[in-house]
């Protein structure tokens, strides 16, 4: 019997922005899914995408199945690209 190694790859937050006086400094983080990146010819050996550009929910609410299902392709929210944008935003007016 052979054993098998399983390589996992941990994608990194990226590294926070220095905060000097935490009343001060805002930090925003903004989460959207961008592209599919499910492969549709896997069972036959090939690699095919099928083209949806970003992650369009079925329904608004938070806490439903739809919300985690795309309209455009219908593939579930994880296929879709995790785009993490962050915003650093300083209030000189919180003094």
């Amino acid at each position: 019997m052979t054993k098998r190694r399983v390589v996992l790859r941990r994608e990194e937050p990226p590294p926070s922005p220095p905060l000097m006086d935490s009343a001060s400094n805002t930090v925003r983080v903004h989460v959207r899914y961008g592209e599919c990146q499910r492969n549709h010819a896997a069972n036959v050996g090939a690699y095919a995408v099928d083209g949806c550009r970003e992650f369009m929910a079925v329904s608004e609410e938070e806490d439903t199945e739809g919300s985690l299902t795309c309209a455009a392709c219908g593939c579930h929210r994880n296929f879709h690209r995790r785009v993490v944008e962050t915003e650093a935003a300083s209030c000189s007016d919180c003094e």
